[in-house]
């Protein structure tokens, strides 16, 4: 047995390698459309569960609460969102999709459904479907609190 045979057999390799590729090509695709992948995390968070706080935000999309404010200036600047504040608690702004967010969202949708074709090529649309949940059920698993 090689060292190939023997690392390919790891899945913890596999996926490592898989995500290092994967956010290579996101991020390279996402450049090209003057984006980031944080941006589309932020938009499709506001687009699926509504406004909420940068801290909401931040527990959300997994970016950190200290990264949260620069993404969010980032898309202020290019009025994707915008910034009321919280009339439960003054010292709080609520995060809101603005109409030129919606239509980033949209173009950015694209964006990712090319790049995500580039991606999963040599799979079928039921392999596709089949990666999808069994990583999703993994995530689960390794997010669920312990007992």
């Amino acid at each position: 047995m090689n060292s190939d045979d023997r690392l390919r057999r790891r899945a913890s390799r596999l996926l490592s390698q898989v995500t290092t590729r994967s956010d290579r090509l996101i991020n390279e695709g996402l450049a090209q459309a003057d984006a980031r992948k944080w941006h589309y995390a932020v938009l499709a968070s506001l687009e699926d569960f509504g406004p909420a706080s940068q801290a909401a935000l931040s527990e959300r999309t997994g970016i950190y609460r200290s990264d949260m404010v620069g993404v969010l200036n980032e898309l202020a600047t290019r009025q994707l969102v915008e910034r009321t504040p919280d009339p439960d608690d003054q010292r709080r702004n609520i995060i809101t999709l603005s109409t030129a967010g919606r239509r980033q969202l949209r173009r950015l949708d694209k964006v990712l459904d090319t790049l995500h074709d580039e991606l999963l090529a040599p799979l079928t649309p039921t392999e596709r479907a089949q990666l999808v949940g069994l990583l999703t059920r993994l995530l689960d698993h390794l997010d669920a609190p312990e007992n």
